[in-house]
């Protein structure tokens, strides 16, 4: 057995995908990936009115999901097993759930050209269940933003689910019916579950190979320069530049929204440093310099989500930074031309 094997878990809303994921995690020994998605904003008033919020609602998911994938999986993958409680292709059923016409056309758009960037897994195991048994785990976990959720819409998901795994062709699907089980009380039902994994694993199709990243995988996940000497911005910028795709307008587009959201995460992780010292003195040298050490060790990584995009999107424009830069600092050194017109300055 493959012991780099990748497993997501998937299914309906109700229907056991983290609970099993963290079984897997226990019983398999490897890293688990849990979908975030109690941060998405939108996600209360999307099931208050689906019609009104579900644009703004998917692409925060898709973003959200794709940053956790692309940064995420090459990692814990190379450390062993990986089990994950979604699929990213998944997030485009739910699209289709929920848009129509530009909002959609504009969703497909940028899901196919995220989709391509992000690391299938080896496995994906499809849970099952009747509307009415989801309606019921539903109220049992009684999630308040789950509260407003109709039996048609629940139904509807599963019956997307079920059309989706039928034509899904990126790798082998396990489908198990959870309608009868309790794989969380009933331990004969978990060592049923855990031995259609293990039977799955053996059978030798579902093996995942590590991925690669060249040159190499440091702790981050980005390829980094054999050669430690020195870097200019210009070789940084060359470095993002291989392997990006030819549809400009289509990068372009894609690494703005990329990087709305990583200056989204970054304005988050200000307001958590920031709330907790007003009303407080930090005035003290001690005080500053702790303050400094938090604002480091968090905003370390937004910012340089953001300036990967930003040399994509350089990249995309066919703009050298580096060039850019100094021409901008040699304008303000020499200070502004003339005014045009002689008016007065506003």
């Amino acid at each position: 057995m493959n012991d780099h094997y990748y497993i997501a878990v998937e299914g309906p809303i109700g229907v056991g995908k983290t609970t099993l994921a963290r079984i897997l995690q226990e019983e398999l020994h490897g890293q688990v990936l849990f979908e975030v998605f109690e941060e998405n904003p939108f996600l209360g008033d999307f099931y208050a009115d689906r019609a009104r919020y579900a644009f703004q609602t998917q692409i925060f998911f898709l973003l959200s999901r794709y940053r956790q994938q692309h940064e995420t999986v090459a990692r814990l993958l190379a450390r062993g097993p990986l089990f994950a409680d979604y699929l990213f292709a998944k997030d485009r059923l739910f699209a289709q759930l929920n848009l129509a016409g530009d909002e959609l056309a504009v969703y497909e758009h940028v899901h196919a050209a995220l989709g391509e960037q992000v690391i299938a897994p080896g496995l994906v195991i499809h849970l099952r269940a009747t509307t009415d048994v989801l309606m019921n785990r539903i109220a049992v976990r009684d999630r308040p933003y789950e509260r407003t959720m109709s039996r048609q819409y629940i139904d509807d998901l599963r019956v997307a689910y079920e059309r989706f795994f039928a034509d899904y062709s990126q790798g082998p699907v396990l489908n198990i019916d959870t309608t009868d089980l309790n794989f969380v009380a009933d331990a004969d039902d978990r060592r049923h579950l855990i031995s259609l994994v293990r039977s799955a694993l053996q059978s030798g199709s579902y093996q995942q190979s590590l991925p690669t990243i060249s040159p190499s995988l440091p702790a981050s996940g980005a390829p980094v320069m054999a050669d430690p000497s020195p870097r200019r911005l210009s070789d940084f910028q060359e470095l993002h530049r291989s392997g990006e795709g030819e549809d400009l307008e289509a990068d372009l587009f894609l690494d703005y929204l990329g990087l709305t959201e990583q200056v989204g995460a970054l304005g988050s992780q200000l307001k958590r440093l920031w709330i907790p010292r007003i009303g407080t003195s930090v005035a003290t040298s001690d005080g500053r310099a702790d303050f400094r050490t938090q604002a480091r060790a968090a905003l370390r990584d937004e910012l340089t989500d953001a300036f990967s995009s930003l040399l994509k999107i350089a990249n995309d424009a066919g703009i050298d930074l580096e060039s850019a830069y100094v021409d901008r600092l040699d304008l303000e050194s020499t200070g502004p031309g003339p005014t045009v017109g002689g008016g007065a300055s506003k």
